[in-house]
Parts: structure tokens; C-alpha cells; sequence
């Protein structure tokens, strides 16, 4: 298997991550266009990217879904998947990075890190991910790459190691320095491909100073580089891009390019980088799973037993597709897998290597691959898949929980079937969506991240559907916790009809904590046996589901069962659980409660003559300003909202501004609302 592991030593499975308008897709497409992969480059104004394919994309002139597609460069396959950067769409960059190996972060030159890019920059460190910085738009006025730096260090707190040094300023820009080799790649006005050449005499000093700086920065980290830097006092190139590599792939450092994608200059160099620094599926950790209850490891290896995770799902016009990244082992056409969730056999129908909503069938797949495949029935985003005689479940990406819900309705009562079948396809392809039924209303109800997130997923109702539907007023999620607790609460579950009783006898101590749930046992002297006092915890979770103020779910507090006591006949595990939720809901009825809303951290940028205004709508819509800052003639405000607040706000801010206005926004928990009475 030598040749197959050479093989998967020149893949790259790297995701471009970003804030929404740093210029992800074009990256993506001057990727393509420098790959050969395409022969003529879109343009994301032009709705004609390779990327962004669906309708609502197009029309919206921004990324929604993530897309993936490969190509070849230098001898190396890259997957590569272009996820969305607006923070609705945060589920989708979860469940890419859960099968990344790494990641090219892209930030806009003007505007640095902005809310969203330090989103997913976390993100990304959750999983581990290596990634690489490119600071992108360096042609726009005001577009400084020290600045862009400086707010890299500043806001994301990595070690920043730039290699380049730009050649020319704002619409001047035509080229960089590329200081590991210590040459210049210029890009001619129409030119598809860089020009090497010495480095620009006026240049020089500058150059040889940053160098210097990178050489300095690399000795710090990496301990081989300092070796030589001591002896020589200098690093050769060689040496240099080994210790850039090995600090990007541990993430003690980030490597930090440069350019312009829409004027297609910087792409080669970045191609370079991706194949040099960032690692390839034999370089990663091997993938962990567990069976049994028992942890176990599967390499990269194309001859180990199959492994895979299901990380997105697509209903396509040629069937149900299924995208996978393998593990371990390999897969073909025809072979029977085992599907942990569904627990039952399923078949692979074909395997197809993806270039966005294009396809080509191939015959197998191995471990490091990318691909989707057809005729899986039951797999779903988070499944894993493996061989029958070798058995392992992967963790899944974590999902995320939904903030906003809408009512939706079909127009014409006899599509209500055709309604409830279109929304758990939804739900099918995105797992951050909820549709649930109101018992109270006897309403559907869809839940999602945010207000574009239920615009687009009405907009597949009606476009991929073909079903007119009413979609009520956003309505947020809100909380319920405890502001203070009860101690020695007493509650007693006696039944007794005839047969065998119920009998369970629990005293709980109520506090407030400050996010989540916890439960633990003081109880002494075995008076509630272990397997009631798990009964209990379940219960207790069980009463959770509603709070005593609105109904609302309960979060924020620890549970402590202190005391209890069983009958020798009556009691059970069905009485005891029965005893939790009822003795929970008591005592959070005796508790001081609090409504808790979701609150959303909004960056606003707008024309400095508009700042009085737009800070008077935020004070209107309970927003607590935090910060303000000047950058190139425009104001960013920085603001706390309630996102119930936010709804309407964007037309709101174009209509202050005569159109100029932006804003973004980002959850950042829960804060007490100031009435219970205005979400009954």
C-alpha cells in the first residue's frame, strides 16, 4: 500500500473561511481559473461563480451553502470546500471544519478582522485546524496589509509570520515580495500568471528588514530554526519554509499572504502555501471513534476497515446525495456500509468527485477523500458510516441551537401534506433547523439562527417546492432561569390504583448557575439506591423542557438531591423519574424567576454623517453601545442588542443611511428581558 499512501500524501482537504464580503468566492474562483479547472473566471456581482450555483446565492450576491470542489496544483489534489461567512449560515462552516484538515482564512485588507471572521476563526481552533491567512483587496483605497496584521494578532491572538511584502499601494498594487525566497512575483495589468524576478531595488532594505523580522519570529517558535539561527544567524529557505510548515500544522503560528483575488494577484503564491504548510490526511492526528464504549483509532490508510462521516446532505434533481469524508479504508461502488445512526445496512448506489452542483462518477474512494455519494436512504449530517464487520461511531459535528421561529402555513390547505414533507427535507439537508407543532396554536413552527436563515429556507419552500406559504412575524427563543434558589424542597410521588403503587420520596436543593444544567447527589447512607438517583437527573431533565414563567425552556441552574427515601415495594425507576420532573417543577415555582432573551453583538458601518441618527435607532431598539471607531471616512459601532429588536432593522439602517449602511451581527448568549409580559 505504499503507492496509495504516497498517493494521499498530496491531498488537501482545506476549507476558505471569512467573514461575508472578505471575498471568499472569488479566492475560490481564482483558485479554479489558476488550476485550470475552469476557463473563465465568475465574478460574484455577475451570479456566475462555480461556487455559489443556487438561485438564492446568485440573487443575493452572497454564499449560503457550502460548496465543494476540487482541483490539482503542482502535482497535489485539493478539496476544497468555500463555506458561507454570514453568521446564520454558521451551522454549515461547523459541520465543514468537522472534516477539514485545514483552512485558508481570508480577511478584507480595509476592514481587518471583522465580527464574523473571528467566528470562525474560533471555530476552526475548536477543531484544531492549521490554517493559513490571506489578506485579500489590497488594490482598495485604504487597504493597509500592517493594519491587517495588527488586527490579526490584536483580535485572534495567533502568531502572525508574514512572508510577503506588497509591491505597490491600493490601485497600485502589482505584485509582492516573496521573503522566503527572497524574490519578487510582479502581475503584468491583464496577466493571468505572476512574473519572477529580482526584488525592486527600492524595495530592498524594506525587504531584507522583514525578513529579518520573519526570521526572528520563526527562531521564538521552533526550536530546529533556532538551532541555526544561533550558529548562522541567519535561516536559509530550505529551513525556513520547513519551520513555517511545521508551526502552521501545530498552530503555533499562521502564515500570513497577500494579495488582490478579483484582480487575480497573490492566487499562485497562495496555491504554493496551501501545498507547503498546510498538512495532508497522513499528517493529522488519526481519526478517534468510539464502540462498545470503548475508544478506538482508525489511520489514514486506504488497506484499514472503512470508515466515514456524513457531513452534509443534498436533495438534487438526480436523486439524494451524501457527502462524505473518508476516514480509513476505501469504498466502491456497490459495497454495503453500516449506518451507525439508522443502525441498518445501506448501499453504496455511486461515488461521485464534486465541483459544486457538477459531478463526475467515480469508481472508489479512499481514506482522505471527499466525496459524495448516492443511494444511502437514511444517512444523515453527523452519520457515520463503516464497514459491517468493523463497527465504529465518529463524533459528529456539533449543531447548533436555533434563537429564531416563524409560523409557516401552506396558502392552499390541500398542500398541508406536501408542506410537512418539503420541511423535513429541509430539516433533512440542515440540521440547524427545527420545525415543530405549537400545542397551544396548532401551529408548524420553524426555527432556525436568524431572520435570513427562515428567508431562505420559506424562499426553498417556494422555489424548490413549488408550495405558496404564510410565514408569520420572526418570534425569538427565549430562557428561563433561576435568579434564586430553594433549599430543601420536599416531594413525595405517591400513587396507588389497585395494582402495584408508585411510591418515591426526593428533597432537592435549587441555585442558580451560570449557564447549562447540573445535577449531582449528596444523598448518604444509601437511602436512594444509585439507579434512582439516575431516575431522578432524567426527571429533572425532563422538567426542563417548560419553565413556570411562560413555558419557556430552563437553563442556568444546579439541582442537588439531598435526601429521599423508597418503599420496598412501590418504588421504581418509572416512580422516582416521575418524582424528579414533578418535584423540580415544583420547586422552580417556588424559585425566583428570570426571563432570559437572546442578545446578538451587532457591528454597524456607516457614512460618519449618519452616526447620530443610527446611534438614536440603537438606543430606540435597547442597544448598549460599546464601541466606535473611525475607518476611512466611515464610523463602526459596536452594540449589544436584543435580537428580538433586529427584526427589520436592515431596512431600517438603509433607509437612514440612503443605502450606505451595514451592519453584522453575532449571538453572544442571553441577558435578562424586561418583561414577561411582551413574549406571551
Amino acid at each position: 500500500m505504499r503507492t496509495n499512501l504516497n498517493t494521499l500524501a498530496v491531498v488537501r482537504n482545506l476549507g476558505i473561511l471569512a467573514h461575508v464580503d472578505a471575498g471568499k468566492t472569488t479566492v475560490t474562483e481564482r483558485i479554479l481559473y489558476a488550476t485550470g479547472t475552469i476557463h473563465r473566471r465568475g465574478e460574484v456581482h455577475d451570479g456566475t461563480t462555480i461556487t455559489d450555483f443556487d438561485l438564492q446565492e446568485r440573487d443575493r450576491g452572497i454564499t449560503i451553502f457550502a460548496a465543494a470542489v476540487s482541483c490539482a496544483w503542482d502535482g497535489h489534489r485539493i478539496n476544497l470546500i468555500d463555506t458561507p461567512g454570514h453568521v446564520d449560515f454558521a451551522d454549515e462552516v461547523e459541520r465543514s471544519l468537522r472534516v477539514l484538515d485545514g483552512a485558508v482564512a481570508v480577511f478584507d485588507a480595509v476592514a481587518g478582522v471583522e465580527p464574523q471572521s473571528e467566528s470562525v476563526w474560533r471555530q476552526a481552533d475548536r477543531h484544531g485546524v492549521p490554517r493559513i491567512a490571506f489578506v485579500n483587496k489590497l488594490d482598495r483605497a485604504g487597504a493597509d496589509l500592517d493594519t491587517a496584521v495588527a488586527s490579526i494578532r490584536k483580535r485572534l491572538h495567533p502568531a502572525p509570520l508574514v512572508v510577503q511584502l506588497p509591491i505597490g499601494t491600493e490601485g497600485g498594487f502589482s505584485g509582492v515580495v516573496d521573503l522566503v525566497r527572497m524574490r519578487a512575483l510582479v502581475w503584468a495589468d491583464g496577466a493571468d500568471t505572476a512574473v519572477a524576478g529580482p526584488v525592486p531595488e527600492e524595495l530592498r532594505q524594506e525587504a531584507e528588514r522583514r525578513r529579518r523580522m520573519l526570521e526572528e519570529a520563526v527562531a521564538e517558535l521552533h526550536t530546529g530554526a533556532l538551532e541555526e539561527f544561533c550558529m548562522q544567524a541567519t535561516l536559509s529557505p530550505q529551513t525556513l519554509a520547513a519551520a513555517l510548515r511545521d508551526l502552521t500544522r501545530s498552530g503555533d503560528g499562521v502564515v500570513v499572504l497577500c494579495g488582490s483575488a478579483y484582480r487575480n494577484r497573490g492566487i499562485e503564491p497562495l496555491l504554493d502555501a496551501v501545498v507547503s504548510y498546510l498538512p495532508s490526511p497522513l499528517d493529522v492526528l488519526a481519526v478517534r471513534g468510539t464502540h462498545d464504549g470503548t475508544e478506538q483509532e482508525r489511520a489514514a490508510d486506504p488497506a484499514a476497515p472503512f470508515a466515514a462521516l456524513a457531513f452534509k446532505v443534498n436533495a438534487t434533481q438526480t436523486g439524494r446525495l451524501t457527502y462524505l469524508r473518508v476516514y480509513s479504508g476505501t469504498v466502491e461502488k456497490g459495497d454495503a456500509v453500516w449506518d451507525t445512526g439508522a443502525r441498518r445496512t445501506e448501499r453504496i448506489g455511486r461515488i461521485l468527485r464534486v465541483q459544486a452542483d457538477r459531478h463526475a462518477q467515480v469508481d472508489r474512494a479512499v481514506a482522505g477523500d471527499i466525496v459524495a455519494v448516492g443511494g444511502l436512504k437514511s444517512a444523515r449530517a453527523g452519520t457515520t458510516l463503516c464497514a459491517p464487520d468493523a463497527p465504529l461511531v465518529l463524533e459528529p459535528p456539533g449543531v447548533a441551537e436555533p434563537v429564531v421561529s416563524v409560523a409557516v402555513e401552506a396558502r392552499r390547505s390541500t398542500d398541508a401534506d406536501k408542506l410537512a414533507s418539503a420541511l423535513a427535507r429541509l430539516v433533512e439537508e440542515d440540521p440547524s433547523l427545527v420545525v415543530r407543532t405549537d400545542p397551544e396554536t396548532g401551529q408548524t413552527v420553524l426555527s432556525g439562527m436568524g431572520e435570513l436563515h427562515l428567508e431562505v429556507a420559506a424562499e426553498k419552500l417556494r422555489l424548490g417546492h413549488g408550495l405558496e406559504v404564510t410565514v408569520g412575524r420572526p418570534r425569538v427563543s427565549y430562557r428561563e432561569t433561576v435568579g434564586r434558589g430553594v433549599s430543601g424542597l420536599v416531594f413525595r410521588h405517591v400513587k396507588q390504583d389497585g395494582g402495584a403503587g408508585q411510591f418515591a420520596h426526593v428533597v432537592l436543593d435549587v441555585e442558580p448557575l451560570e449557564e447549562g444544567f447540573e445535577f449531582r447527589s449528596a444523598v448518604v447512607g444509601g437511602r436512594v439506591p444509585q439507579e434512582y438517583v439516575r431516575a431522578v437527573e432524567a426527571g429533572c431533565r425532563d422538567a426542563l423542557a417548560e419553565g413556570p414563567l411562560v413555558g419557556h425552556p430552563v437553563t442556568g441552574l444546579r439541582v442537588t438531591l439531598t435526601d429521599g427515601s423508597t418503599h420496598v415495594k412501590d418504588s421504581s425507576d418509572t416512580a422516582f423519574r416521575t418524582a424528579g420532573r414533578l418535584g423540580l417543577r415544583e420547586a422552580l415555582r417556588v424559585c425566583a424567576m428570570v426571563l432570559l432573551e437572546p442578545v446578538v453583538e451587532v457591528t454597524v458601518t456607516v457614512p460618519e454623517d449618519a452616526v447620530g441618527g443610527v446611534l438614536g435607532d440603537l438606543a430606540a431598539r435597547r442597544g448598549r453601545v460599546s464601541g466606535s471607531t473611525a475607518r476611512g471616512g466611515s464610523a463602526v459601532l459596536t452594540a449589544t442588542v436584543p435580537l428580538a429588536e433586529l427584526f427589520g432593522y436592515a431596512t431600517r439602517l438603509r433607509s437612514r443611511t440612503q443605502g450606505r449602511g451595514t451592519f453584522t451581527a453575532r449571538p453572544t448568549g442571553y441577558a435578562p428581558a424586561p418583561a414577561v409580559t411582551s413574549v406571551r
